[in-house]
């Protein structure tokens, strides 16, 4: 547990975490320190002067809070009257110039600037002078909208470009009310994080080209998720929304801070993943390529597989452990072969040092967890030998672009369970509609070796069901939560000792030892 101090905030004694700065610190206990410039990924810049706080008997009396560690003893005001002064002079300056425009900008709703208007302002502007006017609508590249008019200069997308992604290409020009944040001559965003600096923007003033003018913050509903774009399980924010007549609909993903996994950010790729969540869905039944009744591809997909003489099962990396466990269940009860191939989902070269992994699958650390074959030697065998393939949504299509199981696989009666729409669903004789991972709730293990768990986040008018209700259907035998649940225990003995309820939020990390999770 990490070590506390006492101080006192507007004479009350509270108690803190040590080695933290004021606003992280007081953060913690409910306490809020206005702020523009100050990130926690990015340290203290101290250049919005938003968070000076006054210290009682203190050489200087005003400090900033972002440069201010915590110590016993310190006496920090926040109510006096001078310090409610500085924060109404400091919004007052940065709504000089401010245009006027937030029924038309995306970040209303959720713009700090509004907010602390609110709380910290809440006067009439006293200019009586026409406002600088700056750039509006400026491409930066890689989707970023940049409006310098509604800029607060807190310079905290330009110390991501040199801090984080270390490619530099925003800086700040220019002095007094014509400073502004811009790219340098001839060079655009150019790195495969850029849109985090719409996350890190405190106002409107950069805005997502994907989502821009989609829908307002306040119409979105935030569920807590985890990217399935590469193994690296990035936790984020899915925001989703039903209009009226509509179906519940995925309008963007947003980094969710967790130190253990993603830190504060998550990579462009994965952030631009959720059209695939809307996207060339498989929505309806088929029977041999023709749309049929659940209960008609039912009947001929059970009959096939209690016929079957060499079943092969195959598995996608992106199921969930309990998925695996079930499908592990039913492969077991009808004596056929189980396979997680997908070398196919590896980009060698693609990853990075940060986030980015090679691998872009979310749980083949499960595959492994699991003991369930992966390698292409058994894979090949198992197929050349089967006279049933059995496909949970393992987009096998990324192989067949090379032909290699091609011809094996026309020749081959397939049911083909899916989230999905491809060109094995297409040549299915069965093919199942299944819902994809915003859809369910579950577990995996990331690459890193964290094991995490996630929930349901969209639910659709006519939601397709979860892939081990299909399971069921097909005759698997270990399809109940309580079974599963065991069976997922027994496998990863570090989740024995932990409730549903009381598993962190931050996931478990497999590599500390055991005892460390196991509750007294």
């Amino acid at each position: 547990m990490a070590e506390t101090v006492k101080l006192f905030v507007n004479g009350q004694e509270v108690e803190v975490e040590s080695g933290k700065n004021l606003i992280d610190a007081f953060k913690v206990i409910g306490i809020e320190i206005p702020h523009f410039c100050y990130h926690p990924a990015l340290g203290a810049d101290g250049n919005c002067r938003m968070c000076l706080v006054g210290i009682e008997d203190g050489r200087p009396p005003l400090v900033p809070a972002c440069k201010t560690p915590v110590s016993a003893g310190l006496k920090v005001q926040l109510d006096t009257e001078k310090i409610k002064k500085i924060q109404h002079d400091v919004m007052e300056l940065e709504l000089i110039n401010h245009p006027t425009d937030c029924p038309v900008c995306d970040q209303a709703g959720e713009c700090t600037l509004q907010d602390y208007y609110m709380s910290y302002d809440h006067q009439a502007s006293r200019m009586r002078v026409p406002q600088v006017l700056k750039g509006k609508k400026m491409e930066f590249g890689c989707g970023v909208i940049h409006d310098q008019e509604r800029c607060v200069l807190c310079a905290r997308c330009v110390r991501f470009t040199r801090l984080i992604t270390k490619t530099g290409e925003l800086g700040i020009v220019n002095r007094s009310d014509e400073a502004r944040v811009t790219t340098f001559p001839g060079r655009q965003l150019d790195n495969r994080y850029a849109l985090n600096v719409v996350d890190l923007c405190p106002v409107g003033a950069m805005t997502s080209k994907d989502f821009r003018f989609k829908q307002r913050a306040w119409f979105l509903t935030r569920s807590p998720g985890i990217c399935h774009g590469c193994a690296k399980g990035c936790n984020i924010f899915i925001d989703h929304n039903r209009e009226k007549g509509g179906d519940d609909r995925i309008y963007r993903f947003r980094p969710r801070h967790n130190q253990l996994v993603n830190g504060y950010f998550i990579c462009d790729a994965g952030r631009l993943s959720y059209h695939q969540e809307n996207e060339g869905r498989l929505s309806v039944t088929r029977l041999d390529g023709k749309d049929c009744t659940i209960d008609q591809a039912v009947e001929t997909a059970r009959r096939k597989v209690e016929n079957a003489r060499k079943p092969l099962f195959l598995v996608s990396p992106n199921c969930t452990i309990e998925q695996m466990i079930a499908i592990k269940a039913l492969a077991a009860t009808r004596k056929g072969r189980l396979s997680g191939y997908s070398d196919s989902y590896i980009i060698k070269g693609d990853g990075d040092d940060f986030l980015i992994r090679d691998d872009k699958s979310a749980n083949r650390t499960g595959l492994s967890a699991l003991g369930i074959d992966t390698s292409l030697e058994a894979f090949t065998q198992a197929l050349n030998e089967a006279d049933l393939l059995v496909n949970f949504n393992n987009d096998l299509q990324r192989s067949e672009a090379n032909g290699a199981f091609a011809e094996r696989l026309s020749a081959l009666n397939v049911i083909a369970v899916s989230s999905h729409d491809n060109s094995l669903t297409r040549k299915a004789t069965v093919a199942f509609p299944v819902s994809s991972y915003s859809e369910y709730g579950g577990t995996i293990i990331n690459q890193d070796q964290i094991v995490q768990r996630f929930s349901a986040a969209v639910v659709k008018n006519d939601p397709a069901p979860n892939l081990i209700e299909v399971v069921r259907l097909l005759g698997g035998t270990m399809t109940d939560e309580a079974a599963i649940s065991k069976a997922m225990q027994e496998a990863i003995p570090v989740l024995a000792g932990i409730e549903a309820s009381a598993f962190p939020t931050a996931g478990l990390n497999l590599k500390e030892k055991e005892t460390d999770h196991v509750t007294a």
